[in-house]
């Protein structure tokens, strides 16, 4: 199980947001190739990043900064925000970027968000993000007007290689993670989970790690990585010793 230390990047700053409100939030470092480096001495296998200027205005709004960080490290980026069109993807991916988290795109415009998946396979993962099962698009502010279970069966079918669940009202709340959620996710699909969203303590990676054998390929921690709830180091090595 991958342990994903978050970089999310907002006016070029590493920042949180509680619940993904864009007035809620927290500036954690104004340097966020630093973090990105400072993770990955850490010992990352991966960095998960998300450009929340993109994902609120649908264009890219950071990437000169995400192609600097992806330069700088020896670990792979997966990358999420913004990325509408298979121009925005292929920018990315040729800079750098190993793979893509896809949100809007693949609930609104099926056809469009297929044709990327053929495009660019093996590198297309999707955002689902939630609140009481029910997805929400554009940055979290507008609903999808489906829930989780209505789009699984179409993304396994177009291809998709894994999917990264939030439950929004955890996330970054640091109030312990929904794993009744996460379960009955990973009843429905085959594919690759990663979960994101209220992970707070060591004993919130705990909780999760036995769902790595029904499918679970990590877990996303921001917040606790940033506040010191959660001692990344320890955790890894928790981790490795299961």
């Amino acid at each position: 199980m991958i342990l994903f230390p978050a970089i999310d990047i907002k006016d070029g700053r590493c920042v949180r947001l509680r619940q993904g409100r864009e007035a809620d939030v927290t500036v954690f470092s104004t340097d966020p190739e630093a973090m990105a480096l400072h993770w990955a001495g850490l010992g990352a296998k991966w960095l998960h990043v998300v450009d929340l200027d993109g994902a609120f205005s649908g264009i890219p709004k950071n990437a000169r900064l995400i192609g600097r960080i992806c330069s700088r490290l020896d670990i792979p980026v997966q990358l999420g925000g913004g990325i509408r069109d298979r121009v925005v993807a292929e920018a990315y991916l040729e800079a750098g970027v190993r793979r893509l988290i896809i949100g809007t795109k693949a609930l609104v415009d099926p056809d469009g968000f297929g044709a990327i998946v053929r495009a660019f396979p093996g590198c297309i993962g999707v955002s689902l993000d939630a609140v009481d099962g029910r997805l929400k698009i554009r940055g979290w502010v507008d609903d999808a007007g489906l829930g989780v279970e209505d789009v699984l069966p179409r993304l396994a079918e177009q291809g998709v290689s894994f999917l990264v669940y939030t439950d929004i009202s955890r996330d970054g709340m640091q109030t312990g993670v929904n794993l009744p959620a996460m379960e009955r996710l990973l009843a429905l699909t085959d594919l690759p989970v990663i979960a994101a969203g209220g992970v707070a303590t060591l004993d919130d990676v705990a909780a999760l790690y036995p769902l790595h054998a029904k499918g679970l390929a990590g877990v996303v921690t921001g917040r606790a990585i940033y506040a010191g709830t959660l001692d990344f180091t320890a955790a890894l090595d928790w981790i490795e010793r299961q």
